[in-house]
């Protein structure tokens, strides 16, 4: 899921019975595996244009299952039969089938039938968090929002474990939203009395996965119980009860609560140990549609697949509709970047300020601090320190040698930690990294070890982390993604406890009630429980105003008032295609001043400005009637990207302060750009007035391929509001 070490100080790992190896867990997918017999058939996700259903059929779903028997064949070469997977009817019209090339080409010839594309595979990417989001009982979004005890958070992830302490009711509204139309569905060591005023509803889908692998034997729970800890982590973040007793071995040893402590959660699992599927997916996100949650948090996604395949895509513009917020991970993979989706918030992943140590205090009483997470339940212990050229090389050879007794070997820095962390497992030895202070082997020959120390306030934080996707987007470069930076770095949360927490040497395995990991996906999770309180002080907020503020309150500033560093450049300053508009504030978010909207036809215009036919559009939309008689490419969005050469923009904003109000424009121009800005000076006479502005910025094309950015920041006159829009300059990004 991320990246779990750093050279500040020191690199530190204890050997054998005492390495620690954190897993650094790369959620993968299997590849599909149908076997001979069924080879021709594939999973479809079919759209259909609904007006054109028979007036036989009451439903959409009657009409689905009339077509879909209507294509079974009386005689077939092939093994087996067609299966029907799933009908949607929120997410988008259409189905899922499991169908033959003959059977797909009668399909096509039914009215009403619009498109198909083949199922794809998807990917699938806390204590102290929500202090450093200054998030407080006492004051500002927490107390306004009434701990959102109304909202309902859905989870599209792997599962819950439902047992879990976070997921505690205590202190709760026992009482179910009215619009709730969700269930505890039954299956495999789940039950409906696991659904309570706090989970107030759990399902699965593994369709699509099973048609993928015909004859699979499930590995995992065939329900919606988590068995992986991915899906009980994000549910954790975004909305877990307070619970006093968490921590990992001693790390991290206070209060874990989620960003939004009260709010109901929904759980749907897609997401399997045999992999993910679009058709699974659009399954989860359709029902969670009609269930009535108020927003939805996704940590998975589909790389490089245009707008009309990917079924978030489709899914959360029906969201949009509804009012609701779809908080999206923004991947793993660096530069590959997913859920760059212009109607959605797509979230990068930075640290926090907080650091997990050992303390070495050396024979000659030099303290060393060095980064670990070892889990150890002992406040210390002493080892004698080795180095010697043979084996401080920490590689295979050790494996042959004579095992110096409690001792630590010093390894040298060959700047392959891991391969050398390996070979100190598999030799039976403990080791130590010691990067920054090479001469202190010379003549020290005892260590002492501090356990499980935890460190705050550490400044220089947040910093955009190596793994986080970077922009600009696959499908249209011409919206800034990601939108937003939340912490996604060593965070801990709840976890399922049947499945490995720590790994310490080849053959010892470690469970626990909470893990501390990384990734984007904690980072969404954050976004989502912000969005959920958002949504709970100010429920009249469309989901676009939410977005709005969220992204133009964001600081670009660590906690040392610097700019924000990213550790995939080097540390320099992080860019918009790193960290979005900056990391998330909450509290700033609640008092916007003014929001950028945009209506659901605004964003059609952008659809009709792509290149795109009529069926891809409406297969977006899920309308067969789009209007494209304006296209424009140019949204009202509250950030700026611009691809060299000159480029104009057209923005309105809408003032939803007090009252009267002015707005001064200050402009940070990115290096070799100029940006000009009409009129400088906005002024309101009233609450919920609209004003429109216009931006040029020219830049003269570089062979460097650099990328520059700046800001355009509207300041109230009085001080009270600022509203921030991220400037970058950035050259046309070519995808294979």
């Amino acid at each position: 899921m991320g990246v779990y070490g750093r050279v500040f100080l020191s690199y530190l790992f204890l050997g054998f019975s005492s390495i620690f190896v954190l897993p650094l867990i790369s959620w993968f997918f299997l590849t599909s595996n149908t076997n001979s017999a069924s080879a021709q058939r594939l999973t479809y996700i079919v759209h259909m244009d609904k007006s054109f259903i028979p007036k036989p059929f009451n439903i959409s779903h009657e009409w689905y299952f009339f077509i879909f028997n209507s294509l079974k064949p009386a005689n077939s070469m092939l093994s087996g039969t067609p299966l029907l997977l799933y009908t949607y009817d929120n997410a988008l019209h259409g189905f899922s089938a499991y169908l033959a090339p003959n059977e797909l080409d009668n399909l096509k010839r039914i009215p009403g039938f619009i498109s198909p594309y083949k199922d794809t595979i998807v990917t699938i990417d806390t204590t102290h968090t929500q202090e450093f989001l200054s998030l407080s009982p006492f004051t500002r979004l927490w107390p306004v929002s009434h701990y959102v005890e109304d909202m309902i958070n859905g989870i599209i992830d792997t599962g819950v474990w439902p047992e879990s302490q976070s997921f505690k009711e205590d202190g709760m509204n026992t009482t179910f939203p009215s619009r709730w139309n969700g269930r505890c569905e039954v299956g495999q060591d789940f039950n409906t009395s696991m659904c309570y005023s706090k989970l107030i509803g759990a399902r699965f889908f593994n369709k699509g996965m099973i048609a993928a692998h015909p004859g699979i034997n499930l590995r995992n729970m065939n329900s919606a119980r988590d068995t992986w800890g991915h899906g009980t982590q994000t549910a954790s973040i975004a909305a877990g009860n307070f619970e006093s007793h968490a921590s990992f071995f001693g790390y991290a040893n206070k209060t874990a609560k989620g960003t939004a402590p009260h709010a109901k959660l929904a759980i749907y699992k897609v997401y399997w140990d045999e992999g993910g599927y679009a058709s699974d997916v659009l399954a989860g996100l359709d029902q969670a549609i009609a269930d009535g949650v108020d927003l939805i948090s996704i940590s998975l996604g589909f790389d490089k697949v245009p707008l009309y395949e990917d079924p978030i895509a489709i899914a959360s513009f029906q969201a949009m509709e509804k009012g609701i917020v779809v908080s999206a991970s923004a991947g793993n993979r660096g530069e590959s970047l997913h859920n760059w989706i212009q109607w959605v918030l797509t979230v990068a992943a930075g640290t926090i300020d907080r650091w997990f140590s050992r303390i070495l205090t050396l024979g000659n009483g030099q303290i060393i601090i060095g980064w670990t997470m070892f889990p150890s339940n002992i406040d210390q212990q002493s080892f004698k320190l080795v180095y010697n050229k043979t084996l401080s090389a920490c590689n295979p050879s050790m494996m042959s040698m004579d095992k110096p007794h409690s001792s630590l070997i010093i390894c040298v820095d060959i700047n392959r930690p891991y391969w050398q962390m390996s070979n100190i497992m598999n030799s039976n030895m403990s080791g130590i990294f010691i990067y920054d202070y090479p001469s202190y082997v010379v003549y020290v020959h005892g260590v002492v070890l501090n356990f499980s120390q935890t460190f705050l306030k550490i400044e220089h934080a947040p910093i955009v982390d190596s793994y986080s996707a970077r922009g600009p987007s696959f499908s249209y470069q011409g919206i800034l993604k990601p939108d937003i930076m939340a912490p996604g770095v060593h965070v801990l949360a709840a976890w399922s406890p049947n499945t490995l927490a720590v790994q310490i040497g080849p053959n010892e395995f470690l469970s626990n009630d909470y893990n501390i990991l990384s990734g984007t996906s904690a980072a969404c999770a954050h976004v989502a429980g912000v969005v959920a309180l958002l949504k709970g002080a100010q429920p009249e907020w469309s989901s676009v105003a939410i977005r709005s503020a969220i992204i133009t309150t964001a600081n670009p500033m660590d906690n040392t008032l610097s700019p924000i560093r990213d550790y995939g450049n080097y540390l320099q300053n992080a860019s918009p295609l790193a960290m979005g508009a900056g990391q998330i504030d909450p509290n700033r978010a609640l008092d916007r001043g003014l929001i950028y909207d945009a209506s659901l036809q605004d964003y059609v215009n952008l659809l009709c400005s792509l290149n795109l036919t009529k069926e891809q559009i409406s297969v977006t939309t899920k309308s067969n009637g789009s209007n494209c008689s304006n296209p424009c490419y140019d949204l009202n969005y509250p950030t700026f990207i611009a691809l060299y050469g000159v480029q104009e923009y057209h923005r309105t904003v809408t003032n939803v302060g007090k009252g009267q109000t002015t707005y001064n424009v200050m402009v940070t121009e990115p290096e070799g750009s100029v940006v000009k800005i009409s009129p400088k000076t906005l002024f309101f006479a009233e609450k919920n007035e609209k004003k429109s502005y216009n931006v040029s910025i020219t830049y003269e094309v570089s062979d460097n391929k650099k990328v520059s950015f700046g800001s355009l920041v509207w300041v109230e006159e009085n001080g009270e509001h600022i509203v921030r829009s991220a400037i970058v300059i950035s050259p046309m990004k070519h995808f294979l």
